[in-house]
């Protein structure tokens, strides 16, 4: 197989996985979208743009299936919704001045912050 046709099937494998571990546990598929998108060459800065705009349908689609669902709880969404969203824009600001290596080692000590923390009782 060919470099390019290698690279959109090894992105339709990551996808698939990512989706459904998104739909599965109601996020966190971009935790899996940026090494992914590392293992496919992109760099740091990139992997973590690409994989906000990978998680949008993906998010948009599990989200309609959790309201479909009647699993959302409102006054959650709407008071932690708006901080979302201004550490979002926050954040993307951020990513475009940092430099590649420290946001690699960032991510990474988030990563293994969120495993200690959840492997706790």
């Amino acid at each position: 197989m060919k470099g390019a046709g290698k690279k959109r099937l090894t992105g339709v494998v990551f996808g698939t996985l990512i989706g459904a571990v998104n739909g599965l546990l109601g996020g966190g598929g971009g935790m899996l979208a940026v090494p992914a998108l590392s293992a496919m060459g992109l760099e740091a800065k990139e992997s973590h743009a690409t994989a906000i705009l990978v998680i949008l349908p993906i998010s948009l689609i599990s989200a309609i299936v959790y309201l479909a669902c009647g699993s959302v709880e409102w006054d959650v969404l709407w008071s932690g919704g708006l901080g979302v969203l201004v550490g979002g824009a926050i954040g993307a600001k951020l990513l475009s001045r940092l430099n590649g290596s420290f946001v690699r080692v960032l991510f990474a000590l988030i990563m293994i912050a969120v495993g200690i923390r959840r492997a706790l009782p």
